[in-house]
């Protein structure tokens, strides 16, 4: 079956100035442009779209949904079972979230108690086992079973004001790195206020700090589509930007240690 702009766009929920916009940028070009200049899609079309709003549900940037789909080994059929995996995860998230909610609820109707750790603990636990199933696997290749299992834990462990320490943080570093890009380059003393701040991140997830280690994961950052969708996903280049701030900052580090020594 074919579709114009109008039809596909009511089939699948959009406006058809955003399939006109994926026409321009080349995410998604009609099949054809019939006699009347009308833009034609078909199954193809409708296939790619779909994995494209799947993308955007699950926040990667259109610029990264462009590079994997335009990759030569993309799997359509793999794509789809990665998304269905990652929306029953953020189904899993959502339901411990609710569930906190609900004890959020009682505590407040005077029908419970909740501790202060209570009310933090479905957060923290969304985030660990969110981030295991994301990362873990390349996380434990490079630093080892020990090291994400004692990362893991630390994170549990979190005090409420340390949990929102590394909230703030990360929200700082976002900032900052927005900011770091549109005013110089990774050398420039707020890049490296950036990279400083990721390292105070770090700290706060791993047991031991090296600078080796943070510029290892400043290259993993690039290399793993998964977090260089994730920092990319408000601005293009987030992700590299960040990896050269990190790099020239641990050789720093790496230079003071030397001369300590």
């Amino acid at each position: 079956m074919e579709y114009t702009v109008q039809r596909l766009a009511a089939l699948a929920g959009i406006s058809g100035r955003t399939l006109r916009y994926y026409d321009e940028i080349e995410i998604l070009k009609p099949a054809r442009i019939n006699s009347s200049g009308y833009r034609i899609y078909g199954k193809k079309e409708v296939e790619t779209l779909q994995q494209i709003l799947f993308y955007r549900e699950l926040d990667v940037d259109l610029d990264t949904i462009k590079k994997i789909l335009k990759s030569p080994g993309f799997d359509s059929a793999e794509a789809l079972r990665n998304h269905r995996s990652r929306l029953l995860e953020k189904r899993e998230q959502l339901e411990r979230l609710i569930e906190n909610i609900n004890k959020s609820i009682a505590t407040a109707e005077g029908r419970m108690t909740m501790s202060d750790k209570e009310k933090f603990e479905g957060f923290k636990k969304s985030l660990v086992e969110d981030n295991d199933k994301r990362y873990g696997k390349e996380v434990r290749e490079k630093y080892g079973e020990e090291a994400a299992l004692k990362s893991n834990q630390r994170i549990l462990n979190l005090s409420q004001e340390d949990y929102e320490k590394t909230v703030r943080l990360e929200e700082e570093l976002r900032k900052t790195l927005a900011s770091a890009m549109q005013s110089g380059g990774p050398g420039s003393e707020e890049a490296q206020k950036a990279a400083d701040l990721h390292r105070n991140w770090l700290c706060m997830h791993w047991d031991q700090y090296s600078p080796e280690a943070h510029a290892g994961l400043a290259n993993m950052y690039v290399e793993d589509e998964r977090f260089r969708a994730y920092y990319d996903k408000e601005q293009p280049g987030t992700a590299e930007f960040l990896r050269d701030a990190i790099l020239i900052y641990t050789s720093d580090s790496q230079k003071g240690i030397e001369l300590s020594l």
